[in-house]
């Protein structure tokens, strides 16, 4: 491997979450309990305020496909991310599956339990679902503002978790 991640000063790690590789995760970016980002075949960057929920999984393909997630993204709960782009405010919901060589355009959405096979494209303020996933609807402007604030609620609550983990104790994830 012989590269090591990089992390801004306050990303917040759960206990049991796992960072290895070439990785680079931005400020305030929450990887929450039992997570593992394994940058160690090639390199994985998570922007800024993102928030990766827990027992997910965000991998890559050797040589051909890294992961690049953007700015103020929320992946659900065991989601499985693997040699991928996903743009600044997109939502992936939880136990989704996104696989190489797909893109996830700014404020694009993947339901919750959907599979988006290698190479698919979801657009811009688009909502996918399925198992393969398919293209449903345009977002409506509301759902794509409610989108947009749900990563403060969540820098919010890892605030609370580092605080509580701290008086507690804990150092948190590696």
């Amino acid at each position: 491997m012989g590269r090591w991640p990089r992390l801004a000063p306050d990303v917040f790690l759960a206990p049991g979450a796992q960072v290895i590789g070439d990785v680079e995760i931005a400020a305030r970016s929450s990887l929450w309990y039992n997570v593992v980002v394994r940058g160690d075949v090639c390199h994985i960057r998570i922007g800024r305020g993102t928030n990766i929920q827990d027992g997910s999984v965000i991998h890559v393909t050797r040589a051909t496909h890294a992961t690049i997630i953007g700015d103020d993204v929320l992946i659900g709960h065991m989601a499985m991310i693997h040699g991928c782009e996903i743009h600044d405010h997109a939502f992936i919901g939880l136990s989704t599956i996104v696989m190489d060589g797909c893109v996830v355009e700014e404020d694009g959405m993947l339901a919750a339990g959907s599979l988006l096979p290698p190479g698919k494209v979801i657009g811009r303020g688009e909502l996918w679902m399925g198992r393969p996933a398919r293209f449903v609807r345009k977002l409506a402007a509301e759902e794509i503002a409610a989108h947009r604030e749900a990563p403060k609620g969540y820098a919010e609550l890892a605030g609370l978790h580092a605080d509580s983990l701290a008086v507690a104790g804990s150092s948190g994830g590696t």
